[in-house]
């Protein structure tokens, strides 16, 4: 099984860009889907985006379509989350998770995450306005 470290958070203004990295430590990260689910202050985790083991299959929120873009690097055994175009609602705490079986459209479906085989520990995202 793979563990997970994010890094990459931080405080950035309303329209700026960060990217997130998660760096998975195991030999077989590359079967694994990945995504990111974030969680702001009151609020439950909502899921963001996923990639496929290959990487030629990506799924978004629809809140964050055209504004984030998640890639995958199996080389590296790192999955990002560019994000642009930030906004004070993209506050929260970001986590990667990684399952090995299933797909990133499931990932993206109702209460997913509570199946996921694996977290991070999150990183913070604020957003100033």
């Amino acid at each position: 099984q793979v563990q997970l470290v994010e890094s990459g958070g931080g405080l950035v203004q309303a329209g700026g860009s960060l990217r997130l990295s998660c760096a998975a430590s195991g030999r077989t990260f590359s079967s694994y889907a990945m995504g990111w689910f974030r969680q702001a202050p009151g609020k439950e985790r909502e899921f963001v985006a996923a990639v496929s083991w290959s990487g030629s299959s990506t799924y978004y929120a629809d809140s964050v379509k055209g504004r984030f873009t998640i890639s995958r690097d199996n080389a590296k055994n790192t999955v990002y989350l560019q994000m642009n175009s930030l906004k004070p609602e993209d506050t929260a705490v970001y986590y990667c998770a990684a399952d090995s079986s299933t797909t990133a459209q499931a990932m993206g479906q109702p209460a997913s995450d509570r199946y996921l085989e694996v977290w991070g520990q999150g990183t913070l995202v604020t957003v100033s306005s």
